[in-house]
């Protein structure tokens, strides 16, 4: 898909780019459709434990691309459809079944930062600049995002951010906890944090992500992780091979 750029590891970790570098990563109405299908195809990918996001050319995201929101608005019907497709490109990558880590440097601005926050983790370089501005564009932001930007930082960081659509730079961002770490060498820090993930349960971390997504969506976390306790209760190989590792004094081999 053009503007978007998949690389597979033989670590287990996989690179999605947004490749629009002359727009500065903005993102166009189709690879916001194109991205349901992408993600789906990666959480097939035998061996594959976790994604990162990134963008090309030192930027992740300047949003979605103008000038096709300035047509989409002239229109009702077009609106709806194109926020339609941006939400569903969101949840996608909210609900990935393995850890993602947004990888950010400049502008991680509008859409790209609801693609960033709807990831499990965000890395960020001291240059990324974080903020989401349907304010400054008089566009009602959707709902499904505006929660999760509220899960995340609590209702008066997010109105604060909604209500202004100001920009926090890397620092500000990591205390409004809007990232977890603050890095100069933030790609290769993020990929070796990334291979720390692959080295661990994958039983556990998709049991971590069921709970936490009940939890934060207010349904039942016991429901959420039954099955996955099951797994692990019934012999599952994680649990085996965990605790021989830890008995023989090893490295897991998960």
């Amino acid at each position: 898909m053009p503007g978007l750029r998949v690389a597979l590891g033989e670590d287990g970790i996989a690179v999605l780019t947004l490749d629009r570098p002359a727009k500065r990563n903005a993102l166009t109405s189709a690879m916001w459709g194109a991205l349901p299908a992408l993600l789906g195809r990666l959480a097939e990918e035998p061996g594959l434990r976790v994604l990162l996001v990134t963008g090309a050319a030192g930027t992740f995201s300047a949003g979605a691309d103008i000038g096709e929101l300035a047509d989409l608005y002239a229109a009702p019907a077009a609106a709806d459809a194109f926020h339609t497709v941006n939400v569903a490109a969101e949840e996608a990558l909210a609900a990935f079944p393995h850890p993602t880590l947004a990888v950010l440097r400049g502008a991680c601005v509008g859409g790209g930062c609801q693609l960033a926050v709807a990831c499990d983790l965000r890395f960020a370089a001291p240059d990324a600049r974080l903020g989401i501005t349907p304010a400054k564009l008089g566009i009602v932001y959707p709902a499904v995002p505006t929660a999760r930007l509220t899960r995340l930082l609590g209702p008066a960081r997010a109105k604060y951010l909604l209500f202004s659509g100001e920009l926090l730079p890397a620092d500000r961002a990591l205390a409004f906890g809007l990232v977890e770490e603050v890095d100069p060498e933030v790609e290769s820090r993020a990929l070796a944090f990334a291979r720390t993930l692959a080295a661990r349960s994958a039983q556990t971390q998709g049991a971590v992500k069921a709970v936490v997504a009940a939890v934060g969506e207010g349904g039942d976390p016991q429901a959420a992780v039954a099955a996955w306790e099951q797994a692990s209760r019934a012999g599952g190989a994680d649990v085996v091979e965990g605790l021989a590792a830890f008995l023989e004094r090893r490295a897991p081999r998960f």
